[in-house]
């Protein structure tokens, strides 16, 4: 048995493996679609991560089933948590349910890819530059993707600000209307805890050419996890003016806030 069939048999189960054959997406000759996805590194990527999502994290999931099971959707939620575990757990939920599972694509945030082996990696699990050019050419190809508008603004933010919303940023509604993409909204409770930061060294930060340096404990803390997805939202239309646009991505931004309340309420205890 060679190494990677050995450590196929270790990670990947009979039962993960017929699933994530329903998932497969074509890839070139050399093993890798434009955007650097590779279907083995992802089959090894879910199932190291169904662990972290049953068992370190405990997820508890509300409405997975209201993303489309075919054509472009923009999945778009709140950003926390220092690290993007939030996007790992919103992919995983997707790629996991029972009927009509998708591989999602992430946009990831332009530090990761200068990050030697990190950002190659993102990339072969799925992860690709959050770049408006990168997101059209996805949605033309039917891809899922999430996106997180609020960017660094969200993952970074203190534990005194958890669960505020910051400024949207408008991009993924231009593309939604141009490419007649569903969208549909996530909130997600429980990664504002798992690395609470309660500040920010700005000019390390800036010296390093980081988007921030938290002064947070270093680990990250089992808090419980509640995903709750919306119904899609649709914005069609000729009216792409920026006032409109506006108006409509703070539709979006309200039902999130809706959802995050709902899993606020929904939660019994951090942990």
């Amino acid at each position: 048995m060679g190494l990677v069939s050995f450590l196929k048999s270790r990670l990947v189960s009979t039962e993960q493996d017929k699933h994530l054959d329903r998932m497969q997406k074509p890839i070139g000759t050399l093993g890798y679609d434009p955007w650097g996805y590779n279907n083995e590194t992802a089959r090894y990527g879910l199932s190291l991560a169904k662990p972290i999502y049953e068992k370190y994290f405990r997820v508890e999931t509300s409405g997975v089933d209201n993303i489309p099971a075919e054509g472009p959707v923009l999945i778009v939620g709140n950003h926390s948590g220092q690290l993007p575990i939030d996007g790992l757990l919103v992919g995983y939920a997707l790629a996991s349910r029972e009927k009509n599972p998708r591989f999602p694509r992430a946009m990831i945030e332009r530090f990761f890819p200068t990050v030697p082996w990190l950002g190659n990696l993102l990339n072969e699990v799925g992860g690709a530059l959050g770049d408006p050019v990168n997101c059209a050419r996805m949605l033309a190809n039917n891809e899922a993707i999430i996106v997180f508008p609020e960017g660094v603004r969200g993952s970074g933010k203190l534990y005194r600000d958890r669960y505020k919303l910051q400024r949207f940023g408008t991009g993924f509604m231009h593309l939604a209307m141009k490419y007649n993409a569903a969208i549909v909204p996530v909130g997600v409770v429980g990664c504002e805890e798992s690395i609470p930061a309660i500040a920010n060294i700005k000019p390390l930060a800036k010296l390093l050419g980081l988007p921030y340096v938290p002064v947070a404990l270093p680990v990250v803390l089992p808090s419980k996890v509640h995903l709750n997805f919306g119904s899609p939202m649709y914005f069609t239309g000729t009216d792409t003016s920026e006032t409109r646009i506006e108006e409509q991505t703070e539709e979006v931004k309200a039902e999130i806030n809706r959802l995050i309340a709902k899993g606020l309420q929904e939660r019994e205890s951090v942990f």
